[in-house]
């Protein structure tokens, strides 16, 4: 059922999306989770262009998340999904990065716009050198390749305090 869902998804974030950015407001960004069954679907770049037709909506005002596992599942087809939305203009985030199976040579081909840092390690940082170590890192090489980084589970301002003095570019969290 997860493709149904996300174009359900889809549908209704377009819809409030138009609503809230009438034509000449600035733009904001919608941030839209896939699941990897959509990254699989055939059909569903043909469904989003659809989408974007009907509602009329700026494709930079979308980024859509995969996350790391799912992507890495779907390797091929997720690279071919990410480029052809962001041919149209949308963005790409690589969600949970660092909670699975992860690699690094696989960031290499996977053309996304935002990592972001598993919270796992995030919520942790002050007390644990291990996992503030792991944010470091991932922040580094995300800003090596030029992708920018979000610190998931910032849930006060020591830990947003913490993420500052790393570099890290976004904070997703309470704090």
């Amino acid at each position: 059922l997860m493709p149904q869902l996300d174009r359900w998804v889809i549908t209704t974030a377009f819809a409030q999306y138009k609503r809230r950015h009438p034509a000449g407001q600035p733009i904001g960004t919608c941030a839209i989770n896939l699941s990897g069954a959509s990254v699989c679907d055939e059909n569903f770049y043909e469904f989003v262009v659809e989408q974007f037709d009907i509602f009329k909506i700026p494709p930079r005002g979308i980024c859509f998340e995969i996350t790391e596992t799912s992507a890495i599942a779907n390797l091929s087809q997720a690279i071919d999904l990410i480029r052809k939305l962001r041919n149209l203009g949308c963005r790409f985030s690589l969600d949970d990065f660092g909670s699975g199976m992860s690699s690094f040579t696989y960031l290499k081909h996977l053309p996304v716009d935002y990592l972001k840092i598993d919270g796992g390690f995030v919520k942790d940082m002050i007390d644990d050198p291990i996992d503030c170590a792991m944010v470091e890192a991932i922040n580094h090489i995300g800003h090596v390749m030029r992708i920018e980084t979000i610190a998931e589970f910032v849930e006060n301002d020591a830990i947003l305090e913490a993420l500052r003095r790393i570099g890290v570019d976004y904070a997703q969290g309470d704090g």
